[in-house]
């Protein structure tokens, strides 16, 4: 469940499971898409949804893991039908936010939609980018054409979240951070710059980390703040997650995961 690892070659910087690993134990919807390709919540839908029935299937039980809480919401209450991805308009709305900044483009989205901006951080801009793009294609705010319905599912499902003490947190960032930093990131980086036609506008290189190398293979940031970026980009990142935690009141401590399989 992670919309960074869905793209091949984007090894290194979503501490994507290695060959061994996944000998040892099977991976689905992983190295899905190349990074120049677009790779949709929709998408990641149905072929979830396919993995699992397959799984089951077979009489084993299949563990949906990751951190990219968007999939999750769409799993567990359905995916509602809002238009696609306009490249166009997207565009329109990043060169607006380099010259005004992603605040005041939040600003904008509370006059015509307070309840997404009230959801949506100000530090968030791909979701503010949908939330305005979906705006000006349908005239209706994106928080009501959102119902969270809960879906049929061919299968139960149970949730278990895994919320470490704040200061651990903090640690295992800056620790795995430094990991991939040490294993080749802005390596791979570099390489994929030089294999597939890339934009830091694209969806994969706006990941968390990618961005910041991206930045500095530009020349635009040295190494030692493209690391404080990253770190900060990546704590953001996690308080985002705890804060969607908090709105599935069906999650359950992990604790009980391992009692739920003694």
């Amino acid at each position: 469940m992670d919309s960074a690892q869905v793209y091949r070659g984007m090894d290194v910087g979503t501490a994507k499971p290695d060959a061994a690993e996944r000998a040892r134990v099977p991976h689905h919807l992983i190295d899905l898409v190349d990074p120049d390709q677009s790779f949709s919540t929709g998408r990641w839908l149905r072929e979830a949804i396919a993995a699992v029935v397959a799984i089951v299937q077979r009489d084993h039980v299949p563990l949906i893991v990751g951190g990219t809480m968007l999939y999750y919401r769409a799993l567990a209450g359905g995916l509602d039908e809002l238009p696609q991805a306009n490249a166009r308009l997207r565009a329109a709305i990043d060169a607006r936010a380099a010259r005004e900044g992603w605040p005041a483009l939040h600003a904008e989205l509370a006059q015509v939609d307070a309840a997404a901006a009230r959801r949506i951080s100000a530090n968030d801009p791909q979701r503010i980018q949908r939330a305005l793009e979906v705006w000006e294609i349908t005239r209706k705010p994106i928080s009501a054409q959102q119902s969270g319905a809960r879906r049929d599912l061919p299968f139960e499902m149970r949730a278990f979240a895994l919320v470490p003490e704040r200061a651990e947190l903090h640690r295992r960032i800056e620790a795995r951070f430094d990991a991939m930093l040490a294993a080749g990131l802005v390596d791979e980086v570099r390489m994929l710059r030089t294999q597939f036609k890339l934009d830091k506008d694209m969806s994969s290189m706006r990941a968390v980390g990618y961005r910041q190398v991206w930045q500095h293979l530009e020349g635009e940031i040295d190494a030692a703040e493209m690391r404080a970026r990253s770190l900060a980009a990546t704590r953001q990142l996690a308080k985002r997650q705890l804060t969607w935690l908090r709105r599935f009141p069906e999650l359950q401590p992990a604790e009980q995961l391992v009692q739920s399989f003694l």
